[in-house]
Order: structure tokens, then sequence, then C-alpha cells
């Protein structure tokens, strides 16, 4: 897997401080709340178990699973849901745990989504914002790193469900997706 990656980008090293950082964010906003965390599977899978522990606050998890690429290197442009959440999340706090923020479709859908749900707030936590991804307004309340527009896999982001084992965040070498 190594030998497919054009460059690291972040170490494992500066993910554990990334996630440290922003765990002590998210601490104190939710410092006398219970928020609802959502991750969304399965890239945040990594990020929000290192991420939540870093919190030393009171929260439930949950999981939602939404799917805009379909083994592809760009999205299809609709995001379908694959597994709904199974907390109530009426007047309730609600933080979404992202991989990644790239085109901003699946946040703006999880963020309608979870509105119509009625949750009394909504923050978003994304180890990596891409803005050049852009395509629909999608801001995030806590920032990992930002990122290039370049293909990245690793610490969850996968290229064909494949690399999300790698302890680092890299740069996927295009012959390996442009070949398939």
């Amino acid at each position: 897997m190594n030998n497919d990656i054009l460059k690291v980008l972040y170490s494992t090293e500066q993910i554990d401080e990334a996630c440290k950082r922003l765990g002590k964010q998210i601490q104190k906003v939710y410092a006398d709340k219970v928020p609802v965390v959502i991750g969304v599977l399965k890239g945040a899978t990594f990020f929000m178990s290192d991420i939540v522990r870093q919190a030393d606050t009171y929260m439930e998890i949950d999981f939602i699973d939404v799917s805009s690429y379909h083994g592809t290197t760009q999205s299809s442009g609709k995001v379908d849901l694959v597994t709904d959440i199974s907390t109530d999340v009426s007047g309730r706090d609600v933080l979404i745990i992202e991989d990644i923020v790239d085109t901003g479709r699946t946040l703006k859908f999880l963020m309608d989504n979870l509105t119509k749900r009625g949750a009394r707030s909504i923050k978003v936590c994304t180890l990596l914002d891409k803005p050049a991804g852009r395509q629909l307004e999608a801001n995030s309340d806590f920032i990992g790193f930002e990122v290039p527009n370049e293909f990245v896999v690793g610490y969850g982001l996968d290229y064909d469900e494949k690399y999300r084992n790698l302890p680092y965040i890299g740069v996927l070498k295009p012959e390996i997706y442009t070949n398939n």
C-alpha cells in the first residue's frame, strides 16, 4: 500500500496532535451539554474514535452511512442514505464527525436532514477540509487540516474501499486510480 502513495501529507503524530487539539475545543463547547455525536461511516471511524476520547465530557454516539463517491475519485453529485442513525435528535445538540469536507454535498445533505428532524444545534468537526473542491457552501466548526485539491487516502479515507488502514494521510498516485 505504501508504494501507492505519492507523498505523505499528515503523519500519525500530526494527526494525533490535531485530535488532541480538536478534542479540547469540543470539550469546551459541549462542557454543559450532552451532544449526539454522529460519525459519518466509514471514513470518519478512526478519526471519531480518536477525537471523542480527547473530550472529557458526556456524549452519545451514533453513526450514519451516506455515499456519493460510489468507488470513484469524484462525487457522483447525488448523496444516498445507506444506513440511518437510531437516535432521536429532536431538541438535541448534534456534532457531525466527518473525515473530509470536499464538494459540500454530503455535509449539506446531513445538515438539512438533521435540521428537518428538529436538532437544536448542529456543529461539524472534520479532519480534512478541501475548500478547492467546494461546490456548495459547507462550513465546519472544527477543522483538523486544510488539504490541497488532490486525492487523499489513509486514516479512514479510501479509494475503492482500500487504504483506510494507513496510519497517515497521503496523496494517492494518480496512476492507481486512472488505470482502473
